[in-house]
């Protein structure tokens, strides 16, 4: 543990860090790894364009064009031209063997073994049970179509004056996209094939331990010790997600980073985490490469795209609800330290873990406080992800609000769009970008972050802080989740938008890199649990302070995000929301 949060030997009063930093300290070997297999998605997905690419996206643009000047909504043939259009690189031969290299254990129901293993006659009944629903759900949105069709026609024979047939197209063709939506994520699954994840997992163990080896390596550590200790941290983590997995845990809405970190915390709060393992116990390395590749996924066309309106949602009540907690926590609730204050703040108020850790590096705050305001986070979003879709559906909340609300809210990338996707495919696209529009904020609060505890918090009286002194607090890393962001936006606008959405978003983000971020941010989770001790945690919840801190951000933030999501998408932007 001694090693992991050792930090890095730079003698700040000096005013200068050696060039010898880019290849020994953490921050920057998690840009180099980080970038390292974006390239190599780039290298994979970008020769390996869908086949028509070009002059279906020609055909279909030119359809969508007609179709927006002809009504007043969206019609059923802009919709279909829209879906014509959606081609995906991760289509490909190569990127089907990726997807089993890099795929997690499998879902399940009540045979463990179905994670790891399947033969063909198991394979054959499964497929045939969800063929059969896939039928049910194939005529659902085929009859809803119909509903649609009639339902346009009548507001067409109207020539779309008349405003009441207007509105009931529109909810009809809602309705029949949703039912759309429901069809095609049933039709997933009828493709059910036999499968031996074992062998891929142990090949994904072993590229991932040399890939992080590596660095460890450059980094003055031995990469053999590292590397056998990996092998537990990654059967961890496998067992994470096979826990995840199960059928009942996926409803629940709990993840795999909730059951890492529970694990973690069983082993090293009973037997005690090995010795050998502990050089494999890196949550900052692992979770700082994946947010590099977090980094490539914030784009800003998509920004853009929802206009000003999750703009103001994501970057006005977000500084608000951070500093208000802050100053609540310090004032009020009285935490005895500062750092678990910030930290729990910024987890809560901006995008739950990646903004806590980015956080927790800028003050240098313990592990103890980082793991107790994961953890808070990880409670929250299991009961947020679950409770939310329900009240919006019953208090008839319109479902942009109702996703602009989770968006601003709701801490996981992961939950918001489940949460959103609980509601409606508008209300899964809102709430995904807000909380994208949201991910941009973790290098500004890093950075501000460095800055207050440089100027306020650690200061020393009569002495001015230096540039450097900034620097030296600043976490590099973040350095690179921008510069990802930056280049994966220029190279997306550069290919237009349908282009990117095929080879950048469906192709090196969801077809590589996502699914590396996903294991990073995992094994990070796990090496939470595995270097944290309950005694040494019990002493930062006393007096409940931290989970009194947390309930009252969090309410703060429900009722200013409602608000000003209201205010925006209904009052100020009603435009905008009508295009959505």
């Amino acid at each position: 543990m001694a090693e992991q949060n050792k930090q890095p030997d730079v003698v700040v009063d000096k005013g200068h860090a050696s060039w010898s930093d880019l290849i020994k300290l953490e921050d920057y070997w998690a840009i180099w790894l980080g970038f390292a297999i974006l390239v190599i998605g780039l290298i994979i997905y970008l020769p390996n364009e869908p086949k028509n690419l070009h002059t279906t996206i020609a055909a279909s643009n030119a359809i969508m064009e007609l179709e927006a000047n002809k009504a007043p909504f969206k019609t059923i043939e802009y919709y279909k031209a829209a879906d014509a259009k959606n081609l995906k690189a991760t289509s490909s031969s190569i990127a089907k063997i990726i997807k089993k290299f890099q795929s997690k254990p499998h879902g399940w129901s009540t045979n463990l073994l179905d994670t790891f293993f399947m033969d063909s006659k198991r394979a054959g009944d499964k497929k045939a049970a969800a063929v059969i629903k896939y039928e049910k759900a194939k005529q659902a949105a085929a009859e809803a179509l119909e509903t649609a069709t009639i339902a346009q026609k009548a507001a067409a024979e109207a020539s779309f004056s008349n405003a009441e047939l207007n509105q009931k197209a529109s909810d009809a063709i809602s309705d029949w996209r949703n039912k759309k939506f429901a069809a095609g994520k049933a039709k997933k699954k009828t493709k059910v094939t036999a499968y031996n994840q074992i062998t891929w997992l142990i090949l994904l163990y072993i590229v991932l331990g040399i890939f992080f080896a590596f660095g460890r390596g450059a980094m003055g550590h031995s990469p053999v010790k590292f590397f056998i200790g990996f092998f537990f941290v990654f059967a961890v983590a496998t067992l994470a997600y096979v826990a995840a997995q199960q059928s009942t845990m996926k409803g629940l809405g709990i993840g795999y980073a909730a059951w890492a970190i529970l694990f973690g915390l069983l082993i090293s709060n009973t037997i005690g985490t090995p010795k050998w393992v502990m050089p494999a116990v890196q949550t900052e390395y692992f979770i700082k490469t994946g947010l590099v590749l977090l980094g490539a996924e914030v784009l800003f066309s998509k920004i853009v795209a929802i206009g000003i309106p999750g703009i103001f949602v994501a970057w006005v009540v977000t500084p608000i609800v951070l500093i208000s907690t802050f100053i609540f926590g310090q004032k009020v609730v009285k935490m005895p330290s500062k750092t678990l204050n910030i930290v729990i703040s910024a987890d809560m108020s901006v995008c739950g873990v990646s903004a806590a850790i980015a956080t927790a590096a800028a003050c240098r705050a313990k592990k103890e406080e980082l793991t107790l305001s994961v953890g808070l986070s990880l409670v929250f979003t299991s009961i947020m992800m679950i409770l939310m879709p329900a009240f919006i559906k019953a208090v008839d909340m319109p479902f942009i609000l109702g996703g602009a609300w989770m968006g601003g809210t709701i801490d996981a990338t992961g939950a918001v769009a489940a949460a959103g996707a609980f509601l409606s495919q508008k209300a899964l696209y809102v709430a995904a970008t807000i909380k994208m529009i949201q991910n941009v904020l973790i290098g500004i609060t890093a950075f501000g972050v460095a800055i207050y505890w440089c100027a306020r918090v650690d200061c020393t009286p009569g002495r001015s802080v230096s540039a450097w002194e900034i620097w030296y607090r600043f976490p590099k890393f973040v350095l690179g989740f921008l510069a990802a962001s930056v280049l994966f936006s220029w190279i997306y606008a550069s290919m237009g938008p349908d282009v990117g959405y095929a080879m950048v978003d469906h192709g090196v983000i969801r077809g590589f890199s996502k699914a590396f971020r996903g294991w990073f941010f995992c094994l990070a989770f796990v090496s939470i649990g595995l270097a944290t001790n309950f005694r040494e945690l019990g002493h930062y919840f006393k007096g409940g302070k931290p989970l009194i801190l947390y309930v009252c951000g969090q309410t703060f933030n429900l009722m200013l995000t409602l608000t000003m999501a209201y205010i925006m998408f209904y009052v100020v932007f009603p435009e905008i929301t009508a295009k959505i």
